[in-house]
């Protein structure tokens, strides 16, 4: 394991954390209307793919364990460089059929790198 590995984990897990948070009891139609709301939880999903790009560079075989995590940095790409093309339904569709998962599987590896 690399040096880095836990810290990039930790801000992985804070970030998704975090946007599950904000959005408990939010609807499509809060997110679409918030844009508060809307670029908090794109600047977590930023930072998200932005650890796990690093994790990949870092820990390629620990990032391997989180899943899909090239589409998962591809997401992060089409929100820092495609913002004009952000599909807010797409994010939704992440946050409640994804991330969840992310979250749970993030929780896992450090509970083992931990031991």
């Amino acid at each position: 394991m690399q040096p880095k590995t836990l810290k990039l984990l930790e801000d992985i897990r804070d970030a998704a954390a975090f946007i599950l948070e904000v959005l408990e009891g939010k609807s499509l139609d809060d997110y679409k209307t918030d844009r508060l709301l809307r670029q908090g939880v794109e600047r977590n999903f930023e930072i998200i793919g932005e650890a796990v790009r690093r994790l990949a560079e870092a820990d390629a075989h620990t990032a391997a364990k989180i899943g899909p995590y090239p589409q998962i940095i591809a997401f992060r790409n089409v929100l820092i460089h495609g913002y004009d093309l952000i599909n807010m339904e797409e994010v939704w569709t992440v946050v409640k059929n994804h991330l969840p998962d992310l979250l749970k599987r993030v929780e896992e590896i450090e509970e083992l790198l931990s031991t």
